[in-house]
């Protein structure tokens, strides 16, 4: 049977604890003992987790031996914003897929009340990457950084990077993904679309173009299947360069 995961709130040594809501959780709903054993993501590993001492407030495990997993290559998200509904979706899923980094961006075309509201929305949206990785059995949830304007989040990326744009002739995400190794950073623009302006700023620090061709979508559902397309191309060479 699979043991139950969950992602420690902290970790030292070989000590790990769980806290708030998972915390009681554990403890009221599963009215889990001391002794009984689950996996426990801390620091990026999964190990076996024992409990020592368990309250509402706080769950203490011994942690034990590494649990084998399967790894993931690194994706980054750079992700204009759009409105929050939408957007919150998008974070809990892009974390259900398993990435590693979600970058928020005021873009030119982001609309301006989105854009003053959204540092106030960084705390929810770690709260919904953390409750999802936990739902999705990752080993930790994405890092959610705080918006950017575009132009200073752009140094912040690295590897292999792929700006998503419907305005010219470009490669589709597959043929674009299959030629870079991990890391990878994909950009999606707001629902608007990349300015002129910013495309060429793309270009110019050395971003390729992708399209997911002509079929109209809306922001979060391309963000999400480009997103799938890329994993899908990179797990399999990932997974074999690993062993």
């Amino acid at each position: 049977m699979t043991r139950r995961r969950w992602i420690a709130d902290r970790v030292l040594g070989d000590r790990a604890w769980l806290t708030g809501t998972n915390a009681a959780h554990l403890a009221k709903v599963l009215r889990a003992k001391e002794g009984q054993q689950f996996d426990i993501a801390a620091e990026g590993l999964l190990r076996e987790g024992t409990i020592v001492s368990i309250t509402p407030e706080q769950v203490e495990f011994e942690l034990g031996a590494a649990v084998e997993s399967t790894p993931l290559p690194e994706i980054s998200v750079l992700l204009s914003i759009f409105k929050f509904d939408r957007l919150e979706w998008a974070v809990e899923k892009l974390t259900e897929l398993g990435v590693s980094r979600i970058i928020p961006v005021v873009s030119r075309r982001t609309e301006p009340h989105l854009a003053r509201a959204a540092e106030k929305r960084v705390e929810r949206w770690h709260k919904i990457a953390h409750e999802a990785a936990q739902q999705a059995r990752r080993l930790q949830p994405p890092e959610v950084s705080s918006p950017l304007p575009l132009k200073k989040a752009l140094p912040q990326t690295s590897g292999c990077r792929i700006v998503l744009s419907e305005v010219e002739e470009t490669a589709s995400v597959k043929l674009a993904v299959a030629q870079c190794q991990p890391p990878v950073t994909l950009a999606f623009g707001p629902e608007g679309g990349w300015a002129s302006e910013e495309l060429d700023f793309f270009r110019e620090t050395g971003w390729k173009a992708a399209s997911l061709g002509g079929t109209i979508l809306r922001t979060e559902t391309a963000v999400i299947a480009a997103v799938a397309i890329a994993i899908s191309e990179l797990a399999e060479g990932f997974a074999a360069d690993q062993r």
